[in-house]
């Protein structure tokens, strides 16, 4: 059985499309930066679920400068109110927790939320070393407004630098 020279033809079309499509791709994906790194996530665990987060500011490991910590706080805000921080939905008798890389734990790091019968409540101190906050009942770190922002914090604790942000939100759902 021979191939005819129409079939050849298609054969030849469909090879230059897909050439077409993968280089596409890559220069799309090439575009979009470089992928997530594993060494500069935090992870927000409620429950049985967790999302994990690059850092929403970040200076590859240098201190981050007073300006660019308010910047830090006000693009977190705009993420909140436009829904795009890592979220997680969360039950007053849940359980929450913070996890982070080995190389962020190395430096130093701490968690808190902005809820809680104190307004910002620990989820982590002085947890050099430690890659897991342990857990705590969500109603004893939620606020009542129903959205409670979780912040984790990698700090340099000996030079008081902070060198990472991570934001995420959980939203509260009923009991």
């Amino acid at each position: 059985m021979s191939l005819s020279t129409r079939a050849f033809a298609a054969l030849g079309a469909l090879v230059v499309i897909g050439a077409g499509t993968v280089g596409g791709s890559i220069a799309y994906a090439n575009s979009e930066g470089a992928p997530p790194n594993p060494k500069q996530q935090a992870t927000l665990t409620v429950g049985t679920s967790s999302v994990r987060a690059q850092p929403l500011c970040y200076n590859g490991g240098k201190a981050l400068a007073q300006d660019v910590l308010a910047k830090c706080q006000a693009d977190a805000k705009t993420a909140s109110q436009k829904g795009t921080l890592a979220h997680l939905d969360v039950i007053s008798s849940d359980r929450v927790g913070v996890g982070v890389s080995t190389e962020i734990a190395d430096k130093g790091w701490f968690a808190f939320t902005d809820g809680g019968s104190q307004g910002q409540t620990p989820l982590a101190q002085d947890t050099r070393k430690a890659t897991w906050s342990g857990s705590v009942l969500a109603s004893s770190v939620l606020n009542s407004s129903g959205t409670t922002t979780v912040t984790v914090v990698e700090a340099d604790q000996a030079k008081q630098e902070i060198l990472g942000i991570w934001y995420f939100q959980m939203n509260s759902k009923g009991q």
